[in-house]
């Protein structure tokens, strides 16, 4: 039998993140396909199926390198957690690509559908593959949607430095993923209106381009033909920060010394279980 590899290195660790991200956006992109395009289901399966990829992904990949999942995420730690600098731009790649190739697989898969229920591939389905502002139809401009996506990833990064502290109520028993899942879920249901609520550069990034490849001309521009895909790019990041930056100064900080791990990384279930044994 063939030794697995004890010491995956940033090679590994990017391998992780591109899994884990694509099957966040096979189950994410997936679900709106389903519903914009063939007319099953609503707004909230398309929740759930967002936080079930959330979980699925975090499963997959936060063994090997913590999955983060999310440029945003990956960023606050860097700056609130010690998570190397250097390998900030390695996971944001992982990441997107993990998401790019998870979409043109939906955009293969739904191929026929997409082109019954949209022809000319318009502003009609593109929110299948990337946020719009207002979600392509209702009154909410390019800065409202900026003010969203940084108000939802700072509410995204400050549960999930919360969630995944174990010097507070961390989930034990390899459940931190599951309560993840449903973070996404309540952001999804509480915060979807104004932005689609991307709160992840590599969740719309990568699929916008996937899409732009594929047939839709104006994947880069929102309803009015601004230049739109910048937005939740930006302000994910900055809200990432915030958040985080929220959270040590409310409540990381008071809380008592925490046991040793790797810095930056989001505890996997494997020390969550070594905590509650500890306890």
């Amino acid at each position: 039998m063939a030794l697995r590899d004890k010491t995956p290195g940033l090679a590994g660790e990017m391998a992780a993140e591109f899994a884990g991200t694509m099957i966040l956006i096979l189950f994410g992109v997936g679900v709106v396909a389903q519903v914009a395009a063939a007319g099953i289901g609503d707004h909230d399966s398309i929740a759930w199926a967002w936080g079930l990829g959330v979980t699925l992904g975090v499963y997959v990949a936060a063994r090997i390198s913590g999955a983060h999942l999310n440029p945003a995420v990956t960023i606050a730690l860097a700056v609130f957690k010690g998570f190397s600098w250097r390998k900030v731009a390695p996971y944001a790649l992982a990441q997107t690509l993990g998401a790019f190739v998870a979409a043109l697989l939906v955009r293969w898969n739904y191929t026929e559908v997409l082109h019954a229920a949209d022809p000319g591939l318009t502003i009609k389905t593109q929110g299948v593959f990337s946020t719009l502002p207002g979600n392509g139809t209702l009154p909410v401009g390019e800065w409202g949607a900026f003010r969203d996506q940084i108000i939802g990833t700072a509410i995204l990064l400050f549960v999930i430095l919360a969630l995944t502290d174990m010097a507070n109520t961390a989930p034990a028993a390899n459940l931190g993923p599951v309560v993840v899942g449903l973070l996404v879920v309540a952001i999804g249901m509480a915060w979807g209106t104004n932005a689609g609520y991307a709160i992840n550069p590599a969740r719309d990034f990568g699929p916008r381009l996937a899409s732009f490849l594929t047939g839709y001309g104006g994947a880069f521009r929102d309803q009015t033909g601004y230049l739109y895909f910048w937005i939740p790019i930006v302000a994910p990041i900055i809200g990432g920060v915030i958040g985080a930056g929220l959270y040590q100064t409310l409540i990381g900080r008071f809380l008592p010394s925490e046991a040793p791990q790797e810095p930056g990384e989001i505890p996997t279930p494997r020390e969550e279980n070594a905590e509650a044994s500890r306890g």
